[in-house]
């Protein structure tokens, strides 16, 4: 990277160190998406998805190997309460579950449908899976299989597993991605990226965070927090704190619960999505465009703490 590139972090006082600095620890995707820290293996998995393949960074020796060549477009992943792979399948269109190397669905159809292409997932405490379901899988060739929304819209969905229950908890964010809770569980965050111009909408378009109340298992009072301005939020995390960090075109914005603007890490790579990992949880790994990134911070992932 030349000078003029170099990652720049603005702000954040009390959340990184002064003198940090930003790792790129490997480069060579065409588009890096869906982080997820594995403790049991101190790696971080995520998706190469206009490769259809999934990689690996191994922090104790820096290497990053192929996990998985032709994996069906896999986007967002997380951890279940058992510290299984939570993942979401573009190309099955579906979201499935990653253990011991065997995958398995999870979730295939809602009343008789195909979903689009799940894109992001977080698992609550209580074990229940939420996800979005945007159409990018359907509607970009290097992003899945082309088809059909079968239900005619884009949705955000909670499935229960121990009752196979799924419904639609939110239905009126038009481009569902990136999503998470907050610390306590009484707020969802969720992404419309749907001003990406990515042909889904062309040249219209959301690019904001929405906020939900959760109440009684339902999603109330839906109100914009943050609209970001230059590109379109995609994957976010909340940490212990409440404070919402999110992918945008620049690199990646932190907020206050209120949506206030804390300050930013400037990437010279549009970024996809972010997570929290290493040894004590603080260390931010973010996927961007082509490469990985790593910042230590004193922010902790408020879903794994």
């Amino acid at each position: 990277m030349s000078d003029n590139t170099l990652p720049v972090i603005e702000g954040l006082a009390g959340l990184i160190d002064p003198d940090t600095v930003v790792e790129r620890l490997w480069t060579g995707a065409i588009w890096s998406e869906g982080p997820v820290w594995i403790p049991d293996l101190r790696a971080v998995r995520w998706s190469d998805i206009h490769n259809n393949r999934i990689l690996q960074f191994h922090a104790d020796d820096g290497s990053t190997v192929v996990y998985s060549d032709n994996a069906e477009f896999t986007n967002g992943r997380t951890l279940d309460r058992q510290g299984r792979v939570i993942q979401c399948s573009h190309g099955r269109r579906r979201v499935e579950r990653d253990h011991d190397d065997e995958i398995t669905a999870i979730v295939e159809t809602w009343n008789g449908v195909q979903f689009n292409s799940p894109n992001d997932v977080v698992v609550a405490r209580d074990g229940a899976i939420w996800f979005t379901d945007p159409a990018y899988g359907i509607s970009i060739a290097v992003e899945g299989h082309p088809g059909e929304r079968e239900y005619r819209d884009q949705y955000v969905f909670c499935h229960d597993e121990t009752t196979g229950i799924t419904r639609p908890v939110i239905l009126d964010v038009e481009a569902p991605n990136g999503l998470a809770f907050s610390p306590d569980e009484s707020i969802l965050y969720v992404a419309d990226s749907s001003g990406s111009g990515s042909g889904i909408h062309p040249g219209v378009g959301n690019r904001h965070i929405r906020a939900y109340d959760l109440i009684d298992g339902r999603c109330k009072n839906g109100r914009t927090v943050i609209t970001i301005e230059d590109g379109v939020p995609d994957g976010l995390r909340v940490d212990t704190d409440g404070n919402i960090w999110t992918s945008t075109k620049y690199g990646v914005g932190v907020y206050d619960p209120t949506g206030r603007e804390l300050g930013v890490i400037r990437l010279p790579e549009t970024t996809a999505n972010l997570c929290f990992g290493g040894p004590d949880g603080t260390d931010v790994y973010i996927t961007a465009s082509s490469s990985l990134y790593r910042v230590r911070t004193r922010a902790r992932d408020a879903a794994t703490a």
